[in-house]
């Protein structure tokens, strides 16, 4: 029978992380307020809990005073990631906010991966990704500091790789780590935006020796090659930030004016771990509807459900969200990659119930 977490002699192995994870807490709160942030703190609790069709939420009922049991409406979820409510309060008048928000994602559990985990999220009006990028290499490098003030850490790390956050980064489009890691020519399969071509990128991925089966979508493809031929190389030496994503896999983004075929979208890779989602916000109501539709109806597809619409979001949409961009990073991880941490359940103060050591 495996010890529970407990137990002062077998929670004696997460001190020194657990140290970590409270320093660079505190850090990012000083980096944050020295920016001209305001940190906020928003409800788990959501009548949609974020869109993304291969995400799973937790669901609850809504009961007690008002509450009709025949109304719908009583059906909450914990949210996968606090972006709706965060934007409500950009579309308020809030100009730059932070969050460290616990999250909720069901069916997820690994050496990265936890049901709940806690989301580093930012948002900037009158901004956009390269801002954000900016503050990405601030964020990571008071974190790395906040470990070396403890244990003399001069390098992020995670499974034999490491990346020091004060060199010089890479910053590569999608489309070019495709070419120099699959020898694809990946916006050749996606002239068209709405309907990428599909069987490009199926002989491409066969091509390379990868599964491919019948009723895969671009996106399926997509994701495929990517986390077998190109995310192992993203982040090594220094973080890697990956940019202009195909508008099909960007749904909360906004199109490149230059390029419809990309979103301003980009990604932080750290070790060949992903860290960090940054999109330039979709402000436009009617285009982000027709793209929540089109989710919905994938889902329904694929999974034989949806989860309902936020209505009051693109409410807030339509009376006016800023210019803004926005991003989300894993704190967890970043601890992980902060303390030489191989799991994720090494860096939390507890686990989920059925979590052990």
């Amino acid at each position: 029978m495996t010890a529970p977490w407990w137990r002062p002699d077998v929670h004696a192995r997460r001190r020194p992380a657990l140290r970590v994870r409270a320093a660079i807490a505190a850090a990012l709160r000083r980096w944050f307020d020295g920016h001209g942030f305001i940190e906020v703190d928003t409800p788990a609790l959501q009548v949609s809990p974020g869109l993304e069709p291969h995400l799973h939420a937790f669901a609850t009922t809504l009961d007690g005073p008002g509450a009709d049991p025949g109304d719908p409406g009583r059906r909450l979820y914990l949210h996968t990631s606090p972006e709706f409510a965060m934007k409500k309060l950009l579309a308020a008048g809030w100009p730059r906010i932070f969050q460290l928000a616990h999250a909720f994602r069901n069916g997820e559990r690994g050496a990265t991966h936890h049901p709940e985990f806690t989301m580093l999220e930012w948002y900037r009006a009158g901004a956009g990704c390269r801002d954000l990028i900016a503050d990405c290499r601030g964020v990571l490098r008071a974190a790395l500091a906040a470990a070396s003030a403890l244990g003399g850490r001069t390098h992020l790390t995670w499974r034999g790789r490491a990346a020091d956050p004060f060199a010089d980064w890479t910053v590569l489009t999608v489309a070019e780590a495709f070419r120099r890691w699959a020898d694809i020519d990946l916006l050749a399969t996606a002239p068209d935006p709405a309907a990428p071509d599909v069987g490009l990128l199926d002989a491409a991925a066969r091509h390379l020796g990868l599964r491919a089966a019948p009723d895969d979508r671009w996106d399926d493809l997509f994701f495929r090659i990517f986390l077998e031929r190109i995310e192992p190389h993203l982040g090594i030496g220094a973080p890697a930030v990956l940019t202009d994503y195909p508008v099909s896999m960007a749904a909360l983004a906004r199109p490149k004016p230059e390029d419809p075929r990309v979103a301003e979208r980009f990604e932080v890779y750290v070790c060949g771990l992903e860290l960090a989602n940054a999109f330039g916000e979709l402000t436009d109501p009617a285009e982000q509807r027709a793209r929540f539709a089109a989710d919905r109806a994938f889902r329904a597809q694929r999974y034989g459900a949806a989860y309902p619409v936020d209505e009051d979001f693109l409410a807030a949409l339509d009376h006016g969200l800023p210019e803004s961009a926005g991003i989300a990073l894993g704190f967890d991880r970043l601890v992980m990659l902060a303390a030489g941490a191989d799991h994720i359940e090494d860096v939390l103060w507890a686990p989920v119930a059925g979590g052990s050591d």
